[in-house]
């Protein structure tokens, strides 16, 4: 008969690994719920309890750099921009290289009349990572917007000025009054 000779601290080594596997992916789990109770009484329109349970959950992770995006996402579309900016500076403070933060900023901050701040952050967005096609979308909002404005501006300094009112009619065509919507992105 034989006996499998496992040296005992090599066993409790390959048990401690399978506890740790089952643990992280538990963990996992928990963490996904937490995000998911966060959203779903984001998209309910129960914004208090949302930033609450992101709140709740930030209190034993504060460095979750998801849950902190996400309470940001949820303070921004509840009208709370200020707070949602604090947020995603934060963010990006701690995770420069996170490109969302930057887009979700740069949204706030194209909502202020504030495009120069919003281009920036839609650069840096992009930097971080070449392929976001939402930030990509958002600048063309952004220098359209400052295109309009630009635009204006030489008409008011010179009526007469050839072809500006059309360009002015272009931009207006195309964004209508407003020139240069930008969205956010909330995944």
């Amino acid at each position: 008969m034989h006996h499998l000779n496992i040296p005992l601290p090599l066993a409790r080594r390959s048990l401690c690994a399978i506890v740790v596997a089952i643990t992280a992916m538990v963990s996992t789990w928990a963490r996904a719920d937490e995000y998911s109770d966060a959203l779903g009484l984001s998209k309910a329109g129960k914004f208090s309890e949302a930033i609450a349970k992101a709140d709740q959950y930030l209190t034993t992770k504060p460095r979750d750099a998801q849950m902190q995006f996400i309470k940001g996402s949820i303070l921004q579309k509840s009208g709370r921009e200020t707070e949602a900016l604090a947020v995603f500076t934060k963010l990006i403070e701690d995770y420069p290289e996170l490109p969302e933060p930057y887009n979700n900023l740069a949204v706030i901050y194209a909502a202020q009349n504030q495009y120069e701040k919003a281009r920036i952050a839609l650069e840096m967005a992009i930097r971080n990572r070449p392929d976001y096609a939402t930030a990509y979308e958002n600048l063309g909002d952004v220098y359209a917007k400052l295109a309009y404005q630009a635009y204006a501006k030489s008409m008011q300094l010179d009526p007469s000025a050839d072809n500006v009112d059309q360009k002015l009619a272009r931009v207006n065509e195309v964004f209508g009054a407003k020139a240069g919507g930008t969205r956010k992105v909330t995944k």
